[in-house]
């Protein structure tokens, strides 16, 4: 066992090293970026208000949920359980530096979220069931050429049920189980239990009722989440200038560990493009997924929404988490990650409220990530197997909850983040032969309605007049 735990340990550092996915990763957003002409920047604003306050797409059609479902339902998979302890891990090993890298990410990683949801919209198709299915395992087969489109899409269909079983289950299940019976005394049995029933409740009514619950759950828990880290940012005020001195100054000579500045560089640097695309999951292909399933009056609508999640994710939340983790202190206290956070928050918080809102904010993200990563495997099954599958995988990835939370996950952990990373790679390739696609579609439909706020009649009449070769 602990050979093949030292040699997927071997495996998980290449794949995420600074030789393979992380450039990769970095360079393909800094590109769509630059195609896209910096589309996170520049749109943000109507983004955030169509995706938040605009809940229904005007005269929408297609999908099977609303632009805000489909939004949550991607949050619901990535507000997880890396926005506290991969945040932590991150910081812990490689400083204060490695929040910048994680914010790096997030700011490219928008404009490749951005473009997977577009193409998964783009490029949607209707199952046996009647249901939309989209996402890489879609449109990396109608929209790239010949025989490896096919083969790309099989490759990361296969990789992202595999994955969904580990960062979107068990790993999941772990963190709320262990959380329980940490916070509350609850037996890791019992809460397993519990966890079924929920899962089995929610995911065996399809897609409609996970964006139900998940509209519902998301905006709670990450208000919950961010209220408290803000009270001990408010409280610690003083602190928060020494805090990004310490962020920025580190982002490129890390810890000084034993290999130098430069060693340390590339330590903060790994430690947080890794966890960040861990948290927001860009680049990989998974909330694409969900954006497929929205209703949307044209892909580039509901590609600005999705991009949004990345803004959420990152840019709030995780920086909520690693500012409280520096403000405080606790961040080289040299303790684990599984604990650093719910430190910093009870260093932070009156009473045993920091603690508590850990331990809550760990269980709605665990349970939510859990919800969410159901729903793309049950669409890449679909894919692979036909809709008939779906059922027989629902009910396995239900009982899949049970084993996480009732045994040891460092096998499972080092398994789950090679599957992050090989399922990313068909994705990026992807995204980078169809960002002149990518890019013309969306220059076209954004001279037209650059406010967002054009109807169905509307949009059909302006894109009546675009180019034939688009």
């Amino acid at each position: 066992m602990e050979k093949l735990q030292s040699l997927l340990d071997t495996i998980a550092s290449f794949v995420w090293g600074p030789l393979f996915l992380i450039p990769l990763l970095l360079l393909t957003g800094l590109w769509l970026t630059i195609k896209l002409r910096g589309i996170q920047f520049r749109t943000l604003g109507p983004a955030l208000r169509l995706a938040l306050w605009e809940r229904r797409d005007k005269d929408a059609e297609g999908g099977d949920i609303s632009q805000f479902q489909a939004l949550t339902t991607a949050l619901a998979a990535t507000v997880g359980v890396g926005n506290i302890v991969g945040v932590a891990a991150a910081i812990s090993i490689g400083g204060p530096g490695a929040l910048f890298w994680m914010w790096v990410t997030g700011l490219v990683g928008m404009a490749s979220k951005y473009s997977e949801a577009f193409l998964a919209v783009r490029f949607r198709t209707v199952d046996a069931k009647g249901q939309a299915s989209g996402g890489p395992q879609y449109y990396l087969k109608r929209a790239l050429p010949g025989n490896w489109g096919v083969a790309l899409s099989i490759v990361f269909a296969v990789f992202a049920v595999l994955a969904s079983f580990g960062i979107g289950n068990m790993t999941q299940a772990n963190a709320v189980a262990e959380n329980v019976q940490s916070a509350f005394g609850v037996p890791a049995m019992i809460t397993a239990v519990v966890m079924v029933v929920l899962v089995a409740l929610v995911i065996l009514g399809g897609i409609k009722a996970i964006g139900h619950v998940t509209a519902a759950l998301v905006p709670i828990m990450i208000v919950f989440y961010v209220l408290g880290a803000l009270y001990i940012l408010v409280v610690n005020i003083a602190d928060v200038p020494a805090a990004l001195g310490l962020i920025f100054g580190q982002a490129f000579t890390g810890k000084a560990a034993a290999g130098g500045a430069f060693g340390g560089f590339l330590i903060a640097m790994q430690m947080g493009v890794a966890r960040g695309i861990f948290s927001n999951e860009s680049g990989m292909g998974s909330a694409a997924i969900a954006a497929a399933a929205a209703k949307t009056t044209h892909p580039v609508r509901q590609g600005l929404v999705s991009m949004t999640q990345t803004f959420i994710d990152t840019i709030i939340v995780v920086s909520c988490t690693g500012l409280v983790l520096v403000t405080t202190g606790v961040w080289d206290s040299g303790e684990s990650p599984a604990v650093l956070t719910s430190m910093a928050f009870s260093h932070g918080l009156p009473g045993e409220w920091g603690g508590y809102i850990v331990a809550v904010g760990v269980i709605l993200f665990a349970f939510s990530t859990i919800l969410g990563w159901s729903y793309y495997g049950d669409r890449c099954v679909e894919r692979l197997f036909g809709a008939r599958a779906t059922l027989w995988y629902r009910i396995v990835f239900t009982l899949v909850v049970y084993v996480g939370a009732t045994i040891p996950l460092t096998i499972v952990w080092s398994f789950a983040d090679i599957m992050n990373g090989l399922m990313a790679l068909p994705n990026l390739i992807g995204l980078l032969v169809l960002s002149g696609l990518i890019a013309r579609e969306t220059a076209h439909y954004l001279r037209n309605d650059p406010k967002l706020r054009a109807g169905r009649a509307e949009v059909e009449d302006f894109m009546e007049g675009q180019p034939a070769d688009v």
